[in-house]
């Protein structure tokens, strides 16, 4: 079969960086010979059809590395990723929970935890540790293996198979001309187009959310289309098992499958429609275990498939034995398929394109940016990308790379299950990091910038938490830290909910405030909505769960003796030293509480002694905020920060970006009883400032990726120092952002062509341009003035622009412009439709360092100011 050539193996372990699994990595598909042996003769100009907008991806060559040149379809359900072939288009294809391990694969996974006879044991353990980690000399201790168990059977998210659509002409691919591809972000399809012997070739892909299907179209300007032939395989996903594939009727084929033996079954379903309805289509099987769709006498032809697995998230709890196994997913795609129009007619396929496209943008909301950003269309995005340089930058770009990120969230995250580490858009059988869901910046990465752009796509995210990280994660709790409240998850999850035990596994899993972080995201949306049904239904219930946890896990500070509370043991993320009083997680857990106290009263929670509890411990817990010996913000609680540390991770820097612990300090509240010292709030940001600077630009040995520049960008963008943010924002793009601008990533190389695609860093890198632009955190009571801080790092390159539709807390929506490196209007509304609760809101707008003073009054819903800086 063509591209089998291609599909050697190359064994490496990484052991530096985050990837401590132990995976084989393999080179990246490259496309099929057919297309990447000869030049193709191009246009001189964007294709007719890409958007005039500019918001769009183009090439003037098919793509050969996946990572690098393939472009990305989805609808949260499913993914498809295409190199834009001319006589045959190699179609990768995902299934949004197709995860190779688990029970699905050993009965007896239990999600990396302890058994429960182990305790008693585990409770011993983990006082001795705690009393090691205060009696050691300097505060640490060297690992805590014995709470670590090996993960077993952990698994990665896998792809499917391909769908090879061929049109049989000469197979040399000769007397081709104005080719070009592209990605349209207004409307969310990926098209190619061709002349072949002056006939215009046209093939149109796009993944529909409301239809839970893709779609794919080829036309042409001729009355019949060359022969076309169909077949789905798994013989190019390296690791999948060989499908069986057969013919279901004359025009559907289906492909059945486990991605592992054992393993988890799954299942796509194409079937094929032509115009005119006389056309000859005809299934074949082909052996045994293949079978081919074979299309003649059409002038249109359309592919539709659905795909989908025996996963059941509802299943992930005691009552069905953590088994997350649901039923055969065949009966389900049959009911999906049959209800899409068939035979499609173009009419029909217009109006399926429409509503997708009508979905897509209600995704997006009424968010917008302008940078007054000047498309160049006579330039394909690679050439753009390819003369991009750090600090010059280049504003549309930039501007493309922030709709971009946009674009792979509505295509990750609306399905049953967030977004992971590679959105929904995976090439083998095991990925990266096993393409799960990292919980120590990467998850939370990906939503950032989700609820002040108005985007809706954060339900499945919070589903996948009350469904699966809950239930299992009090099973945790209960077993390895010996607490019967609340629930506690670690670092890599799906469905794993232990320490994974890996060498010195404490830096990557001792890190039970990972849900802690993500609690973040749960007030967040309740903090932008005002959704009082959702808080009191799923939100609240979430919160209050980890809050229980974390209230029975902080121990009285018995090495510094300050009557302080602290975690112990803790790790800074993914750094080494075990310790006490980690400054993230401490900060996180006073954040938490503060939550807790904002939320009670429209919670309908009657558990006073609860709240109470939390008010009591929030005012003794260690608030994670101590300057150091050569002026840092310290990392932990005993000061061993080293100046030349570059770790890619700014754990310590939480309250800084995406947290308010120190970038809204207040020594009034954050000042434990008995400190040995006050500081004031610009001692602390001098401090962070210390941190952030030698922490270095995201890329010694032990990372080099895009997500750790995308953070330290919107770390200096909170600091208000524009020129460290955009040297930063620009080094993102110029280091680590490939052609197709996917976030790539290579331990050893960054001119590795097999770079690893690693979503984080297209989701990062726009909120730290809002991050910019736009600076409202949240606060730490509900009567504290909510503070909106606009144009705080805005680059010299920027100098004329607007947001329109920006969501910001308490249900605002703000609208600005800016001209000439100058805030113009902007106008400030409380959204009636969300202001449910009745809370009043006092807003400080700031500008250039300055108060707006006349806005720093009570807001209401249905209430809105517009001010005017011109003039």
């Amino acid at each position: 079969m063509i591209l089998q050539a291609s599909l050697f193996t190359c064994i490496s372990t990484f052991v530096a960086g985050r990837i401590h699994d132990g995976y084989i990595i393999q080179p990246p598909f490259e496309g099929s010979t057919k297309q990447s042996s000869f030049t193709l003769p191009t246009t001189n100009g964007a294709p007719q059809g890409f958007p005039l907008s500019g918001n769009g991806l183009w090439y003037k060559n098919p793509g050969s590395s996946w990572s690098q040149e393939w472009l990305p379809v989805g609808n949260g359900y499913l993914g498809a990723m295409a190199p834009g072939g001319t006589t045959e288009e190699t179609t990768l294809l995902n299934i949004e929970s197709l995860w190779s391990g688990g029970p699905f694969q050993d009965p007896s996974y239990n999600g990396g935890n302890k058994q429960p006879s182990e305790q008693s044991t585990m409770a011993q353990d983990m006082q001795r540790i705690r009393q090691d980690i205060f009696q050691s000399p300097n505060g640490t201790i060297d690992n805590i293996e014995e709470l670590s168990t090996d993960a077993g059977a952990y698994g990665s998210y896998s792809a499917a198979g391909y769908l090879i659509a061929t049109l049989q002409t000469d197979k040399d691919g000769s007397n081709i001309t104005d080719y070009a591809r592209w990605l349209d972000m207004d409307k969310a399809i990926l098209r190619t187009s061709w002349k072949r012997n002056q006939i215009k070739f046209d093939r149109t892909t796009f993944c529909s959310n409301p239809l839970q299907a893709c779609l794919q179209q080829v036309t042409s300007t001729s009355n019949v289309l060359p022969n076309i032939t169909y077949s789905f395989s798994t013989d190019l996903v390296s690791g999948l098992p060989q499908a069986s594939v057969q013919c279901l009727d004359r025009s559907t084929i289906i492909l059945r499958n486990t991605v592992a033996n054992p393993g988890m079954a799954y299942e796509i379903i194409g079937r094929v429609s032509t115009l005119p309805s006389t056309s000859s289509v005809q299934c074949t099987p082909q052996g045994s275990s293949n079978a081919t769709i074979t299309v003649s006498g059409a002038k249109e032809s359309w592919i539709t498939w659905v795909g989908d697995t025996e996963y059941d998230i509802n299943a992930g709890d005691p009552n069905h034995g953590f088994t997350f196994k649901g039923s055969d997913p065949h009966s389900r795609l049959l009911a999906l398929i049959n209800n899409i129009p068939s035979p499609i007619s173009t009419a029909t396929f217009t109006s399926l394109l429409n509503q997708h496209t009508k979905a897509y943008q209600s995704l997006l909301g009424s968010f917008s940016l302008s940078l007054n950003q000047n498309p160049d269309l006579s330039k394909a995005t690679d050439e753009i990308r390819d003369a991009y340089e750090v600090d010059k930058g280049d504003s549309y770009l930039e501007w493309l790379t922030f709709n971009f990120g946009r674009y792979l969230l509505t295509g990750s995250a609306p399905g049953k299950l967030p977004a992971n580490l590679q959105g929904k858009w995976a090439k083998d059988g095991s990925n990266p990091w096993s393409g799960d869901y990292h919980a120590n910046i990467n998850l939370q990465m990906n939503y950032w910038f989700a609820e002040m752009t108005n985007m809706d796509v954060t339900k499945s995210l919070f589903d996948y938490m009350e469904k699966t990280w809950a239930p299992r994660g009090a099973y945790t709790a209960h077993v390895l830290y010996n607490i019967s409240r609340g629930w506690v998850t670690h670092n890599e999850i799906f469905g794993h909910t232990g320490m994974k035990l890996l060498d010195n596994s404490a830096q990557w899993a001792d890190y039970p405030e990972s849900a802690v972080w993500m609690m973040m995201h749960a007030w967040d949306h309740f903090d932008y909505t005002n959704d009082v049904q959702w808080w009191k239904t799923q939100g609240w219930p979430l919160i209050k769960g980890v809050a229980s946890f974390h209230l029975d896990k902080l121990v009285p500070d018995l090495r510094f003796n300050d009557s302080t509370l602290v975690v112990n043991p803790c790790n800074s993320p993914e750094q080494a030293p075990i310790t006490l009083g980690c400054a993230h997680a401490q900060q996180l857990i006073w954040q938490l509480f503060n939550a807790v106290e904002k939320g009670f009263n429209f919670s309908g929670d009657q558990d006073v002694e609860f709240l109470q509890e939390v008010k009591q411990k929030k005012a003794q817990v260690d608030k994670g905020i101590h300057i150091g010996s050569w002026g840092q913000l310290q990392e932990w609680k005993v000061d061993m920060d080293s100046p030349s540390d570059t770790h890619r991770h700014l754990s310590h820097l939480i309250g800084l970006y995406p947290g308010y612990a120190i970038s809204s300090y207040d020594p009034a509240i954050q000042t434990a009883p008995n400190a040995s010292s006050t500081y004031t709030k610009d001692q602390v940001l001098s401090a962070a400032r210390t941190s952030l600077s030698h922490r270095g630009n995201g890329s010694a040995s032990d990372g080099d990726a895009g997500w750790e520049k995308a953070w330290r960008a919107a770390c200096w963008a909170q600091l208000g120092d524009e020129l460290m943010f955009y040297h930063e924002l620009t080094y993102t793009i110029q280091r680590n952002f490939g052609p197709n601008l996917f976030s790539l990533y290579s331990p050893y190389d960054p001119t590795d062509p097999t770079q690893i695609f690693q979503i984080d860093a297209n989701f990062g890198f726009p909120a730290a341009m809002l991050n910019a632009l736009i600076q409202a955190p949240a606060t730490h009571s509900s009567t504290t003035t909510q503070t909106i801080t606009l144009l705080p790092a805005l680059p010299s390159t920027w100098p004329t622009g607007s947001i329109k539709g920006a969501r910001i807390r308490g249900g605002i929506t703000l609208d600005m412009n800016w001209k000439n490196q100058k805030l113009d209007t902007v106008t400030i509304t409380v959204d009636a439709d969300v202001g449910q609760f009745g809370r009043n809101h006092v807003v400080e707008v700031i500008y250039s360092g300055k108060v707006i003073k006349e806005i720093g009054i009570p807001l209401a819903k249905g209430v809105s100011r517009v001010f005017s800086f011109s003039g």
